[in-house]
């Protein structure tokens, strides 16, 4: 899954830390979660958009899925 978290932290002037903080996770989960090393749960993805300003939609996009030949 593909996402813009770091896009729009750093559009927002939010560090990992500080975004972290804002969603009541570790700095270490936030860099794994921006690198696509990790899924966040619902409630986290809920919590990321609310503090992003914008919506689990828009913050997470599937990958696209690859053609057969």
């Amino acid at each position: 899954m593909h996402n813009q978290i770091q896009t729009l932290r750093k559009a927002k002037g939010l560090s990992q830390e500080a975004l972290a903080r804002q969603c009541g996770v570790s700095r270490q989960t936030i860099n794994a979660i921006e690198n696509n090393k990790y899924d966040p749960t619902l409630a986290l993805a809920f919590a990321l958009a609310a503090a992003l300003d914008t919506t689990v939609d828009a913050l997470f996009m599937p990958e696209p899925k690859k053609r057969r030949s």
